[in-house]
Order: structure tokens, then sequence, then C-alpha cells
């Protein structure tokens, strides 16, 4: 596959699925005409160059594939409009990607509610998501959920099988708001790819978390005021916007650059500000995933220095959030809090007896053993880390890491 195609792939896969369930309302003919058409790129292009317009050829392509594939079925042909032909085909396109603006944000708006259809268990709709609307990689979701690829590969496979005759409509009512966990968890882990790719040369993406944050604030613009979990929403919100207000200072010259050293004047304040104001009413409400965790980001966007941090405040948040989820990376976040507060060998003592796939448990474990002075041991879990590293900016970094000891 040429570049060119695999930033398109990166970039439009989602944009032109939901362009296309849109039109012809079935994700399985949406899907299938999408891959055809990117089939097809990926065996012309090397001869006969990358077109000027390339999100317009594929979207040209993949209409043509489906028009094919109803024209072949007696009963879809039917019952399923065709709403383009093949006499101006192309323009049409060109046009489409040119002015659909809104219209596609809202497309996938529709695209996120159907892949979080209550027939779906949340984790399958949350990974289906995040493979069909922001085209993360199978294996990056695998590592978000903790599994192997194929057990991914699979659960997708049986997502998309359950779903593939549902309407694609914005549901209203009690319906839309059965759904609004899953669309937040969703967001919330797509957000996550943005600001930790599993695999490639990226150190963010931070377009995925733009979309992720821009996600929350629809889904908020359709929920009634009276609804029971905007609270939750609002910290998610919050949360997303501190994090992503220090984007800029996250990176520098290609390498990741940790919280404590980054150029804070580089954080944008405006959007933190927006955040302190939807958490302001939430500072007395009863304890909640996102909440917590928002005001844990809360506390690092309020410190001028990394000096003035309060971890003490920051490790009892996170001792209040693995009593709520019992989930191993809080208990990861929280060592190292504890170890900020406490020192290291605090932080080391949490870590012990803890299992998590991916890299950065042994990376973790390395800094506080290098801060605890035990060089040896600090090499062993350093080679470990960069062992499991498939990111490369990262690994870059803690073989960076490895040789300052």
């Amino acid at each position: 596959m040429t570049d060119a195609l695999s930033e398109v792939l990166r970039d439009e896969w989602g944009r032109l699925l939901a362009l296309l369930v849109a039109q012809y309302r079935r994700l399985d003919l949406a899907e299938d005409g999408l891959a055809d058409a990117f089939e097809a790129a990926a065996r012309t292009w090397p001869a006969t160059g990358v077109p000027d317009n390339p999100p317009a050829w594929l979207l040209t392509t993949a209409r043509r594939r489906i028009t094919d594939r109803l024209r072949h079925d007696a009963v879809a042909a039917r019952t399923v409009p065709l709403l383009v032909v093949e006499a101006g085909l192309q323009e049409e396109a060109q046009r489409v990607m040119a002015d659909a603006g809104e219209q596609v944000r809202d497309e996938r708006l529709r695209l996120v509610l159907l892949c979080a259809h209550p027939t779906l268990p949340p984790a399958s709709a949350a990974a289906l998501t995040l493979r069909l609307v922001l085209g993360v990689p199978t294996e990056d979701v695998a590592r978000l959920f903790l599994v192997s690829p194929p057990t991914m590969a699979a659960r997708l496979t049986r997502a998309r099988k359950k779903i593939a005759g549902e309407r694609f409509v914005v549901p209203s009512g009690a319906e839309l708001e059965s759904r609004v966990g899953v669309v937040a968890d969703v967001a919330y882990l797509a957000f996550t790819t943005g600001y930790a790719p599993g695999s490639g040369d990226d150190v963010l993406r931070a377009d995925v978390a733009a979309e992720a944050i821009r996600l929350v604030r629809v889904l908020r613009s359709l929920l009634p005021a009276s609804f029971a979990g905007r609270g939750e929403l609002d910290a998610l919100l919050a949360l997303m916007l501190i994090q992503h207000s220090r984007r800029d200072a996250r990176v520098r010259e290609g390498r990741p650059v940790l919280l404590p050293d980054q150029d804070r004047g580089r954080w944008h304040p405006e959007e933190a500000a927006e955040a302190f104001d939807l958490l302001s009413p939430l500072v007395d409400a009863p304890p909640a995933p996102y909440l917590l965790q928002a005001l844990i980001a809360a506390e690092h966007a309020i410190a001028p220095t990394p000096e003035a941090t309060d971890w003490p405040r920051i490790a009892a948040r996170y001792r209040e959030l693995e009593d709520l989820t019992g989930s191993p990376v809080v208990r990861l976040n929280r060592a190292v809090a504890v170890a900020e507060a406490d020192g290291p060998l605090a932080g080391l003592a949490l870590l012990d007896g803890l299992a998590l796939p991916g890299h950065r448990l042994p990376a973790a474990r390395a800094e506080l053993l290098a801060r605890a002075g035990r060089p040896a041991e600090a090499r062993t879990a350093y080679d470990e880390a960069i062992g499991r590293c498939t990111n490369l900016a990262e690994r870059a970094h803690l073989i960076e890491r490895r040789q300052q000891l």
C-alpha cells in the first residue's frame, strides 16, 4: 500500500464509511464497498499515480461497487433506493467531499450511535466504533481492551453481523439515553488512542483526540437538560479538554515529553478554563470514574510548576478510583502518584503482583527502580519494556532512558 493510501485510510476511513452508510442505510454494504475501493486503489495507484482528490476517488469507486452488488441482488434492488447514477459520479463525489462539512460530522455521530446499538455488549460497541468510525487498527483496539488481536478480530466480526441490517438513524428519548454511557466510553477510548498510539511512529494523534472531544460535545447537545447522566458526561468532556490542552507540549523533535518536563507556556489555558467551568458544579458530586479522573487532571493543570503539584491529593484520588473500578491501569497510575508523594519504594510496593500486557508496567517499574538506586534491576525492566513496545517514538525514548542509567 502506498504512503498516500495509508494516510487516506487513517484519516478518511470513518468519514467515507459514514457517508456510504448514510446513503445506503446498510453497514455491510458500505463497509464491503469501501474495502473494495481501497483494494482497487492499492492495485491501481502505484501504476496510474495518486488521483488529485483521493477521498473522492475512493467514494466513487465504493459507490460503483455497491451499485453493482445491488443490481445483482433483486431483493435489495427493490427495497434500497439507489441515490447515484453512473453519469457524473466522479464529479458528484468531489462535490460531496468538498461540501459535506457539518453533514459528514453528523453522519459520523449517527454511525457511532449505530455501533452503540443495544443488541451489542458495551465492549463490542466500543471496539466496533473505534474500528469503523476512526479507523483504529484492530491490533491497537485489542491493546486497549487487553485482549489478543485474533480475539478482537473475532469480536468485531460478531458485532458487525449483529447490526448488519439495523437502521441508520439517531434514536430519541429513552433509547438515546440508554446509549449515552456506551458512546461516552467509546469517545474516551478513541481519545486514548489519540494520545497513546499502539504502533507506528506517531507520538500522538491530536486529530483523533479532537474528534473524540467533538463527539462528546455533539452528544451533549442532543441530550435534554434533565438527563441524569449529564454530570458524568460533563466530567468526561472536562477530562478530555485538560488532557488535550497539553498537546503542543507533549512532543519535542519527534519524542514524547513527560509531564514534569513539559513547557507549561505551550499549554492551552482557554481549554483548561472551560474544563474548570464544567467541573465547578461537580466538585461535591458522588465519586464517579470520569469525575475522579478529571479532578486528577485538574490538579496537574492548576499547578504552576511540577514541584507545586499536590501529589498526596492525586494519590488519594487514584485510591478512590481504584476502589471504584478495580482497574489494574488505575493501580499503575496510583503507584506513580504514590512514588511522587512517598518515594519510589512505596510506588514499587503497589506494583508487586500487578499484571498488565504491553510496555507501560515494566517501563514504570524501571523508572521507579532507577530512582530507588537499583540500576541493574532497572536495566532488566527497561529491556522488558523495550521488547514489548511497538510504538517507535516511545521505544526510542525507553532506549534513551536505559542508556542514561
